[in-house]
């Protein structure tokens, strides 16, 4: 295991557990093999390094995973029906080297929202943010902004959707959520989500209010990175067009 992380001394007890996690899924599951020690830690911690917690919960995760992308990866064409608003867009990286997701909520319709639509969409979001992933980072970025967010994009059941999906399934993806431009009427939304965040990713939600964006920009993120739609230099993808870039 030393392999894939290196690691000293005061990782052994934690490459100990995934061992024994190892051995609890792949024999309940013998698609677990496929799942790489990495993966098998982050479950682990997810589950503050419970071995039957964190087991159960891959377990599941494999499940879940053979209903949402039985193929090994969502469809464009599953996901098409919100791509085509431009709600999530590929950003640089940070200052770490994590990838950057940018969110657009108010170009999300609750009135035109199909759900599942929107959990295949919210899946090949997170598939492709977390492909971006260099060797040696497990993280992810992500920039909220929530300038013309109204009452018509107000969607408490789809937002509980994408936060089960990613606390669920992606555990220990998100490094941090920079929630930005919020308007006050958010907060209302914010408080019926709140209790369906599990306490570690509830840590990773950051407001930012206007007058300190520029600053907490420029600690996360070098100039050349920072999208020029808030002040820097790089041109964000959108998310429809990132896939053909990567096919050409």
């Amino acid at each position: 295991m030393a392999t894939d992380l290196g690691g000293g001394a005061g990782e052994e007890g934690e490459w100990l557990k995934v061992a024994q996690m190892k051995a609890m899924v792949e024999a309940q599951d013998p698609h677990a093999k496929e799942v790489d020690n990495l993966t098998l830690r982050r479950f682990l911690r997810a589950r503050d390094h419970n071995v039957e917690k964190a087991s159960s919960m891959l377990l599941k995760s494999l499940r879940w995973r053979k209903e949402a992308a039985p193929a090994g990866s969502v469809p464009v064409e599953m996901a098409q029906r919100d791509l085509a608003d431009d709600k999530v867009c590929m950003g640089g990286v940070d200052r770490t080297g994590r990838p950057i997701l940018l969110a657009f909520p108010a170009k999300h319709l609750s009135a035109k929202r199909d759900m599942a639509q929107f959990k295949s969409f919210i899946v090949y979001a997170l598939d492709n943010i977390c492909a971006r992933i260099p060797r040696g980072q497990e993280k992810f970025l992500c920039i909220v902004d929530l300038k013309g967010w109204g009452y018509s994009n107000c969607d408490i059941r789809a937002y509980i959707a994408a936060l089960e999906i990613m606390q669920s399934y992606y555990p220990e993806r998100l490094g941090k959520a920079m929630m930005i431009h919020v308007p006050y009427m958010f907060m209302k939304a914010w408080k019926m989500i709140y209790p369906f965040i599990d306490n570690v990713t509830r840590e990773k939600f950051v407001f930012v209010d206007d007058k300190s964006l520029e600053e907490a920009l420029r600690q996360e993120i070098d100039e050349e990175q920072i999208p020029d739609t808030l002040g820097g230099k790089l041109t964000p993808i959108p998310l429809k067009n990132y896939a053909q870039l990567q096919s050409a």
